[in-house]
């Protein structure tokens, strides 16, 4: 036995048949990892086929599966809270089905717990983006979300904020059991979020990085996923306010650059301050995408991207002022997040 592997992998896995493979590979080369337990949420696709090949040749691994999901729970956080249940490590990694771990990601994780004495350690993983709607949209929310959700806020225990980023969250075991585990969270579909919370509020440190380096994810895998994913997650971790939705659209939307160029009858001058502007707040995204580590080249999707964002932000709100979002296949109900 391996004494330094202190991690339990928990990856809870619905209709992942193209990613699952990858994720538990990348897992498995991480000596710091004892075990790898995947929870196969009830998947109609050929995943449980695939673990059943993963299983034979990889021997940190382990398959559960779930039945029905009970009442009260959101499918992912049910098998998260299965597979803690059969974890047997002090440290607890919770993460995607489609996230691939990078070489010595889990030893610099708990590096940085011990650092900085965090019991929740949580990473904004690298976004792989191929088709033109995930170039524009995914860098452009993460963007947004690092205005709303700082890293150093986050991890400064004497501020507030609280946030994690559920494609890699890493909990010491007596921390989550302390604070109820996914069982605490059992509705919500922000589950690191209220999670994080949660352990913030019971006081422990949290350390919220960004992730290069770490693990990289591509979320979605076709246009309807994301649709779905971005519209059930967006006005939740905006605050689940109207109101914050109303100043989200008045930041992001440029209101007067386009009101300026439409303008172009009453005065010639008119359209070129638009574009004057428009062009300054295109300089303003360049150096957000710098910020936040993604390639300069998205530059060139800042308008679709406006438009998807703001598009889906709305429906967003729609979508949980009717009290039901939908996600693989599940309706679950939804009102205002615990605090």
């Amino acid at each position: 036995m391996n004494l330094t592997a202190t991690v339990s992998a928990i990856v809870p896995a619905r209709n992942e048949e193209a990613t699952i493979a990858s994720a538990v590979d990348s897992l498995a080369a991480q000596t710091e990892i004892a075990e790898i337990i995947v929870v196969n949420d009830q998947s109609t696709d050929s995943t449980a086929a695939v673990l059943d090949e993963l299983a034979a040749r990889v021997g940190k691994l382990r398959v559960l599966g779930t039945r029905e999901v009970p009442g009260g729970w959101v499918g992912k956080n049910y098998a998260a809270w299965l597979g803690a249940a059969q974890a047997t490590r002090d440290w607890l990694l919770f993460t995607d089905a489609d996230a691939v771990h990078l070489p010595g990601s889990t030893a610099r994780a708990l590096a940085d717990a011990a650092a900085s004495g965090a019991a929740l350690v949580s990473y904004s993983p690298e976004q792989e983006t191929r088709a033109w709607w995930e170039r524009a949209m995914i860098p452009f929310v993460y963007a947004r979300l690092a205005q709303h959700f700082s890293f150093a806020d986050v991890s400064d225990p004497g501020s507030p904020a609280a946030a994690a980023n559920g494609q890699y969250l890493l909990i010491r075991r007596d921390a989550y059991e302390a604070i109820g585990g996914h069982r605490s969270v059992a509705g919500e579909v922000l589950e690191d979020v209220a999670l994080a919370r949660r352990a913030k509020q019971a006081g422990y440190r949290l350390h919220f990085a960004p992730g290069q380096g770490i693990a990289r994810v591509r979320m979605y895998r076709s246009f309807a996923q994301m649709w779905e994913g971005w519209t059930k997650n967006l006005y939740p971790l905006l605050g689940s306010r109207p109101g914050a939705v109303v100043r989200e659209l008045l930041s992001v939307v440029p209101w007067i650059p386009v009101a300026l160029l439409l303008l172009g009858r009453v005065h010639q001058a008119l359209p070129a301050l638009g574009v004057l502007l428009l062009a300054r707040r295109h300089a303003a995204y360049a150096a957000v995408l710098r910020r936040n580590h993604f390639p300069l080249s998205r530059i060139v999707y800042y308008a679709p991207a406006v438009i998807l964002y703001s598009s889906a932000l709305v429906v967003s709100g729609r979508r949980y002022a009717r009290g039901t979002v939908v996600w693989k296949g599940r309706q679950y109900p939804v009102g205002t997040p615990s605090r």
